[in-house]
């Protein structure tokens, strides 16, 4: 296999999240995958190793580390369940704005528990009218005095109903457009804010995935991340950071799948020999791997590319979710039909990760969208 050269740390992060998956994770996957369990047991085990701070500065109570940390530790918890590596990597989506766009004082407030793991984030966009299109939300949010009166509902929100911690947006101003979204933080207490249904999803099943209400709930001014109107700033700088984490899920399914389906050619016989033997499945199976391992190529160095600093991200993280995306979804249909009538059947996991990866090539921007922004760049630089 090819060496992606990690660091030492990155390396105990990785065999840590590894070790949680072999022991917790693998267990129990499929019981909360058919009955929509939420992890919260796995969740206190990832408190406990202190992985949700990986990406969280020091000085807010993490470990320091960056885009790659948070990457590494999405893949590894996804090859154990894509929906279950969710409490995690939706925490870290909803994170990403207060990170990057909050004060000082709102890092202090919301930071260290979510870096401890004591309270769990979530991104609440995606409404039922405003999916990729960020200026078309109608949620709103009137100045009042000290206050904002949030109005509106979001829908498909990862960790809904099971964060405490959410960053929102909303419309301050509708005649700007996009330029009238700005973002908030609000609080699962907060009265005039609940929950409406929890989806009954195809895949990542052991993901909360909820509906969000907002009915005249008083959200206090220190809670506006930035300044009004910069909303869809926020969203767009929040994606090109996160785009490498829904890829390294995309990946860790990915990976899974292709394990499993090594281990049941090499077991599984045919006309006297092992179905491995076969010239056709071989070539099936060096096709998975090397598209597996192109896809963490372009992660990783994506990843190193925004952690070095640099600023012109857009395509790349948009490329990386796309193409790593894409290929979950084929190696994940490529083991099913490897383990023929067995991939087809809820005993054998492959199944559920064909399942589960189908979501990345939709969230965050579907797939069409990251072609139209990777075809805009290109002929914005050239």
């Amino acid at each position: 296999m090819i060496d992606f050269l990690l660091n030492e740390d990155q390396v105990m992060i990785r065999d840590t999240c590894r070790e949680i998956v072999e022991e917790h994770i693998k267990p129990v996957r499929a019981k909360y995958d058919e009955e929509g369990i939420f992890p919260w047991d796995i969740v206190e085990i990832l408190r406990q190793a202190d992985i949700f701070g990986v990406y969280i500065p020091e000085e807010y109570g993490g470990f320091g580390g960056g885009v790659l940390e948070n990457a590494i530790v999405v893949e590894e918890l996804s090859r154990g369940c894509g929906g279950i590596a969710l409490a995690y990597g939706g925490t870290g989506l909803g994170t990403y704005p207060i990170l990057l766009f909050g004060s000082d004082e709102q890092k202090q407030r919301f930071l260290p528990d979510i870096a401890t793991g004591k309270r769990l984030a979530a991104f609440s966009l995606t409404e039922a009218n405003a999916g990729s299109d960020v200026g078309g939300i109608e949620t709103t949010a009137e100045k009042d005095g000290n206050y904002y009166i949030l109005n509106g509902t979001k829908q498909w929100i990862t960790n809904g109903s099971e964060a405490e911690v959410y960053s929102v947006f909303a419309m301050t101003d509708k005649s700007k457009g996009p330029r009238g979204a700005s973002a908030f933080i609000v609080e699962k207490d907060t009265p005039g804010f609940t929950f409406g249904k929890k989806e009954n999803k195809m895949g990542i099943r052991a993901s909360a995935t909820s509906e969000l209400i907002f009915q005249d709930c008083r959200i206090p001014q220190e809670n506006l991340l930035g300044r009004e109107g910069m909303g869809f700033i926020i969203a767009m700088k929040v994606f090109d950071k996160s785009r490498p984490g829904i890829a390294a899920q995309a990946l860790g399914i990915a990976q899974a799948a292709f394990e499993e389906a090594v281990a049941f050619v090499k077991e599984r016989e045919q006309f006297g020999k092992p179905v491995s033997s076969f010239q056709g499945v071989q070539f099936m199976l060096a096709d998975m791997a090397t598209k597996i391992a192109t896809a963490r190529s372009i992660i990783y160095t994506t990843a190193r590319m925004i952690d070095s600093g640099a600023k012109d991200i857009t395509m790349a993280s948009a490329m990386c979710k796309m193409y790593s995306s894409d290929i979950a979804m084929e190696v994940t249909t490529d083991a099913v039909q490897l383990l023929g009538g067995s991939g087809y059947m809820k005993e054998y996991p492959v199944e559920k990760m064909m399942r589960d990866a189908k979501i990345t090539q939709i969230y965050e921007g579907t797939n069409q969208i990251m072609r139209q922004v990777i075809g805009l760049e290109i002929l914005k630089k050239m």
